[in-house]
């Protein structure tokens, strides 16, 4: 699976984990140049509190278009890390 997003490639891994119909990306596979910390934080009552990147790449930028779990809930476990991207990032096989 590939992350592109303003003809920049952001992640690409064949081990993504899918939840809710979202692809998270393993830590190794994102290219992370292109994100930039956020001060935004939710909270997902089951997977637990979440980080956000702001994407930078191909001239734009993106706020809040990336997050990860660092210390997600028991039952979030496996993606801990693992970074998904908005709706409007191209997820491709």
């Amino acid at each position: 699976m590939k992350a592109i997003w303003n003809d920049t490639l952001l992640a690409e891994s064949d081990k993504t984990i899918v939840v809710e119909g979202i692809h998270y990306f393993p830590p190794d596979s994102i290219n992370r140049q292109y994100l930039k910390e956020s001060d935004r934080r939710t909270t997902c009552l089951w997977k637990g509190e979440a980080y956000y990147y702001t994407i930078e790449a191909g001239g734009g930028m993106h706020e809040d278009g990336a997050w990860y779990y660092p210390d997600p809930k028991q039952e979030a476990r496996p993606i801990k890390d693992y970074v998904a991207f908005s709706g409007d990032v191209g997820i491709v096989k």
